[in-house]
C-alpha cells in the first residue's frame, strides 16, 4: 500500500494554474468562483489526479510498470482541505485508488489502475 496526505494550499493551486496553463478563474478568484456557484476557488481535478497517480506508481513499484489509471472527479477541493491518497493492490496486477478528504467524503471515485508487477 501507499498513501499521502496533502494539505491543499491556494499557492499550490496558484502553482499548478501557471505549470499547467489552466488559469481557469475558478482555480484562482474567490469573487469569480463565488459567482458561477462554488463555495470559493477550487483545486483542478488533475493536479488531485497526478497526485494520485505518484501514489499508485509507488505501490505499482514505479512509474514504468504503472499501465493504466482512470478515476471519476467526484467532489471539490477547496484551500485548506486535506486529501488522503491511497492506493492498494486489488490482486491481479491491479490497484484500488482512493481519494478522501478530511471529511471521509470521497473526492475521487471509480478509481484505479492496472501495472505490471
Amino acid at each position: 500500500m501507499s498513501e499521502r496526505k496533502v494539505a491543499f494550499t491556494r499557492e499550490q493551486i496558484a502553482e499548478y494554474a501557471e505549470a499547467s496553463g489552466d488559469r481557469n478563474p475558478i482555480h484562482l478568484d474567490d469573487d469569480f468562483a463565488r459567482s458561477v456557484g462554488l463555495p470559493g476557488l477550487i483545486a483542478h481535478g488533475m493536479l488531485q489526479m497526478g497526485i494520485l497517480a505518484t501514489v499508485a506508481s509507488q505501490a505499482a513499484g514505479g512509474s514504468d510498470h504503472l499501465r493504466r489509471m482512470s478515476v471519476r472527479f467526484a467532489g471539490m477541493v477547496v484551500p485548506g482541505d486535506t486529501v488522503t491518497f491511497r492506493a492498494e493492490p486489488a490482486g491481479g496486477g491491479k490497484l484500488e485508488l482512493t481519494a478522501v478528504n478530511q471529511k471521509g467524503e470521497a473526492v475521487l471515485t471509480k478509481a484505479s489502475a492496472d501495472y505490471e508487477p
